[in-house]
């Protein structure tokens, strides 16, 4: 018997003060049976890092041609590439190409190394930011999963915190490239 995806609903309220954004949003997340509740509790936090009204979830590592999140114009040319994980060089070469900026955010394993190795072959990408959310924060962040997420996100002065009733956690991001 195939393992089917679980549907998870989360009401996450943004107060980005850095950006001066405000708002709510209830978003429907997901969980492809391969994916694990990090990575999905990672494109939560892309989302709130990124919000915006027409920013929306795609089919990502079910879909080669689509990020994991993405936000595009009037037109349908894409804005905004974000992708979670460690996508590999050709897949980054391809969003760069396919959008305005491209943003990944990796979250577990040695990010540096990964960069490391990654970075001489897509130096050419002048549209792209790499950041890696410490890994702690990734992990506590699943404690957060139930089927009705409900999180507050708070971004201040680059502090980010994500809380809920009963938990609060920080999340630091450190940028690992210097476009």
């Amino acid at each position: 018997m195939a393992l089917t995806a679980t549907v998870y609903k989360a009401d996450c309220s943004i107060v980005d003060i850095d950006r001066n954004y405000y708002a709510d949003h209830q978003l429907t997340l997901v969980c492809q049976p391969s994916e694990t509740h990090e990575r999905m509790m990672m494109r939560l936090l892309a989302f709130a890092l990124n919000a915006n009204p027409d920013l929306q979830f795609a089919a990502g590592m079910m879909d080669n041609d689509e990020p994991d999140l993405w936000h595009k114009d009037l037109t349908g040319a894409i804005d905004l590439w974000l992708e979670v994980g460690q996508p590999d060089e050709k897949r980054i070469l391809k969003a760069c190409g396919r959008s305005n900026l491209v943003k990944i955010y990796t979250y577990h394993g040695r990010p540096q190394i990964w960069w490391n190795a990654l970075a001489p072959k897509v130096e050419k990408a002048r549209n792209l930011e790499v950041y890696s959310v410490n890994s702690t924060a990734s992990k506590a962040l699943v404690q957060f999963v139930q089927r009705n997420i409900n999180i507050q996100v708070t971004i201040q002065d680059g502090a980010i915190w994500v809380r809920n009733d009963n938990l609060e956690v920080e999340v630091t991001l450190t940028k690992l490239n210097s476009i």
